[in-house]
């Protein structure tokens, strides 16, 4: 159902739009970050992303770049298997649709601060 958000481990909230077998080109989802939170550094392995910046303010990292501010209406592109994180730098929830070619599928996902700690 579209509305089930659901806690996602790299450390904010997820809510699926369109993410099904029966079209594996793409998924979308909606991303929410709450004020004061930084996601985890991740990668997606052989999966594009495109963030879409719906609401809120934030600090993006993509990869050895250095630390892009967005807000609403910005674009950020990810390469596949890039290494990436947002922070949330606003007082209200940082909403952006994370769009993903091919779809994002739960193996592809590389939590990269556990695999550091390790």
């Amino acid at each position: 159902m579209v509305d089930d958000e659901y806690y996602f481990e790299e450390g904010c909230f997820i809510t699926e739009l369109h993410n099904t077998g029966d079209d594996p080109e793409v998924s979308v989802a909606r991303a929410r970050v709450e004020p004061g939170r930084t996601t985890r550094w991740h990668s997606l392995t052989a999966i594009r992303e495109r963030y879409l910046i719906v609401a809120g303010s934030g600090l993006v990292e993509i990869g050895d770049d250095a630390p892009r501010t967005v807000r609403s209406g910005d674009v950020v592109q990810i390469p596949a298997g890039c290494r990436q994180r947002i922070a949330n730098t606003g007082s209200d929830d940082l909403v952006f649709l994370a769009i993903c070619t091919p779809r994002f599928i739960p193996s592809a996902y590389r939590d990269l601060e556990a695999t550091e700690a390790t």
